[in-house]
């Protein structure tokens, strides 16, 4: 697609698009090699509404974007009045998280860096922190000094476990002889926390071996703070990110933060529970930072596999969570140029709605809770179908005392209990949409003025009291007719596929 195609589309000019101060900004990840070879790509963005171009800087060890070309690519975005910032992939994938069409990138780091190894012996490259990797992070940070970058994102991969639901940490002698000093426990221990690691029991070893490596990790974080005092550093965090992958998430207060997403595919993302899953992990990593410091994961990957209309459904929870900042990213390949044919409007869209909702927190019966089990010793599976219900929510960060709480496997089991609220387990209400549904039906005579969807189809109710406003997301990939209730009031709706829906109430 050529500039001059896009420009001429309806809808996709610059003035179509504006944020409000201090409102929805969008951004987007792109790397040197991509610039080069498409140098109007600029452009397109910057008339889709992309307000900051990200760099891809430091990869687990290695240059491969030297950083002339970095800084050429910077002021290229800057002569085009758009911000460029850096990112950093500090420690590493076990597998290939860049998805670089040409395959050239490197996927381990050099040979001097050393890899993780499990309990059982078992070894991978990445998500593991061993000496040199936090020196030559900052001393990479420090050659990009004087290149104007002001915040610095260090990728998802900046974490200790392999993956979401895996229980990090690194058992090589290294490790092991100061995780046995640190806590005066014997050689014996190990074959203690290896099954409770495979059990997911939050022992007390396992939580000071989890408590051990966010130390570690955090450590790390700060060094790099410290690196160039003009330089704002940001966590990236994985889905469902916490503890068990050595993310304390409260020591990452008052920095940028990128909440954890997945489902990065069609095949994931079109999926009722993928969606729901997805905005579970945002209202969780929302608890801890600020909308202004808050940004998404609004990922594809392969670049081509999630669909124009998928990723621009996914600004949806950006807008429902107040998440300030949108960033794109899609590894090293962009994805296809036709896609901001779709973004664009949607992205001025977004804005608008976002606008109306902005600083007003969601409010409902439905409780959206996550616990210490989860985020200790859980697989990340939460049981997040109640958002599609049409029901509204509100985010709670200790078990609430009223209203119904949906718990995750790992909480249930930990025996839970509270003075008021209803806790809803799998066990007792399996996570099926027919479920959900039940479930409304029982509940409708206790909601009161509590405003709900009446139909049993798929949507995402979102309230917000302060606003006097409600969000409804038509989770579905057919136009839908719903009705919105509060009360005796009646309202009739109809929405377009995946479409978002500002109601004032």
């Amino acid at each position: 697609m050529h500039r001059r195609e896009f420009l001429a589309a309806p809808l996709l000019t610059a003035s179509a698009f504006s944020a409000p101060a201090m409102g929805r900004r969008y951004h987007v990840c792109l790397s040197s090699t991509a610039l080069e070879r498409n140098p109007e790509l600029i452009d397109l963005v910057k008339q889709a509404g992309v307000h900051t171009i990200w760099l891809t800087g430091f990869l687990y060890g290695h240059w491969y974007y030297e950083p002339a070309r970095i800084a050429a690519a910077a002021r290229s975005i800057r002569k085009a009045g758009m911000e460029a910032e850096i990112a950093f992939v500090p420690l590493g994938h076990p597998g290939d998280s860049l998805g670089d069409k040409v395959g050239e990138p490197p996927l381990i780091p050099p040979p001097h860096w050393r890899q993780c190894v499990h309990a059982d012996g078992s070894r991978h490259w990445g998500t593991s922190l061993h000496a040199p990797a936090t020196a030559e992070n900052t001393a990479a940070l420090a050659r990009l000094d004087g290149m104007g970058f002001r915040t610095l994102f260090l990728d998802d991969d900046f974490r200790l476990a392999v993956s979401p639901g895996s229980i990090g940490g690194c058992f090589c002698e290294d490790h092991w002889r100061r995780f046995l000093r640190m806590h005066g426990y014997g050689a014996g221990v190990r074959e203690q926390l290896a099954g409770d690691i495979q059990a997911r029991v939050l022992s007390p070893q396992l939580r000071a071996w989890v408590e051990f490596h966010c130390s570690e990790l955090t450590a790390c974080f700060r060094a790099l703070q410290r690196a160039r005092k003009g330089i704002t550093v940001g966590n990236m965090v994985m889905y469902l990110g916490a503890e068990k992958a050595g993310i304390r998430l409260g020591d990452y207060r008052g920095v940028p933060l990128r909440v954890g997403e997945l489902m990065f595919s069609d095949r994931e993302f079109d999926r009722v529970k993928g969606k729901t899953d997805e905005l579970f992990s945002a209202l969780f990593h929302r608890r801890f930072t600020t909308p202004e410091l808050a940004y998404s994961e609004t990922t594809a990957f392969p670049a081509d596999r999630l669909s124009a209309s998928n990723m621009a459904a996914k600004f949806s929870i950006s807008t429902l969570v107040d998440i300030r900042n949108t960033m794109m990213m899609s590894g090293l390949t962009p994805f296809p140029a036709s896609h901001w044919q779709v973004l664009a409007p949607a992205m001025r869209r977004q804005a608008e709605i976002h606008a109306e909702v902005a600083g007003h927190a969601p409010a409902g019966p439905f409780k959206h809770y996550w616990g210490e089990h989860s985020r200790y010793v859980g697989d990340d599976k939460p049981y997040s179908l109640f958002l599609a219900s049409g029901i509204p929510f509100e985010v709670c960060g200790a078990l609430p005392s009223t209203g119904w709480a949906f718990l995750s496997d790992a909480d249930a089991r930990a025996q839970l209990r509270s003075p008021g609220a209803e806790l809803i387990t799998r066990r007792e209400t399996p996570e099926t949409i027919d479920d959900m549904f039940a479930l409304k039906r029982r509940l409708l005579p206790h909601l009161g003025s509590v405003p709900f969807v009446e139909e049993e189809q798929p949507a995402v109710c979102a309230w917000y009291p302060t606003a006097r406003r409600a969000l409804i997301w038509n989770l579905s990939n057919e136009r839908r007719a719903f009705t919105l209730r509060q009360g005796a009031r009646r309202i009739p709706l109809r929405a377009t596929p995946l479409e978002l829906l500002s109601v004032p109430l």
